[in-house]
């Protein structure tokens, strides 16, 4: 098998095109054997599966990393809040502090006087 330096293998042609099709420009595949084309070309096959793997790894990591400005009005309260929390963590903290403040018994007094408020508002 004619010996290449991995540099000629993973060149900038890879990077822009499919391994194949580096293989066949690479010169030490003119002078390949049918055997040892046939496991070149295997080769560069694992080597396209593996770099869309990661290409589609990337995209779902930064689709995972995007800053969540947005959620859909059909998404779960949790993750709602989870939004909110992070878009205003002023607001979020103000309020917890507010609440240890006041402690749990005014807090159970207060909600049972708004929650049927806000009950009322929403209709």
């Amino acid at each position: 098998m004619p010996t290449t330096s991995s540099q000629e293998i993973v060149g900038p042609e890879i990077l822009h095109g499919s391994a194949q099709a580096a293989l066949e420009n690479d010169p030490a595949w003119l002078s390949a054997t049918a055997a040892e084309r046939a496991v070149l070309k295997r080769i560069a096959a694992q080597r396209d599966r593996l770099c869309s793997a990661k290409k589609t790894q990337q995209v779902h990591s930064n689709t995972l990393r995007a800053p969540a400005s947005t959620v859909p009005a059909e998404a779960p309260f949790a993750q709602r809040l989870a939004v909110f929390v992070k878009l205003h963590p002023v607001a979020t903290a103000s309020v917890a502090g507010l609440a240890l403040l006041l402690g749990p018994r005014k807090l159970i007094r207060f909600s049972s006087i708004a929650i049927p408020l806000i009950s009322k508002l929403k209709r």
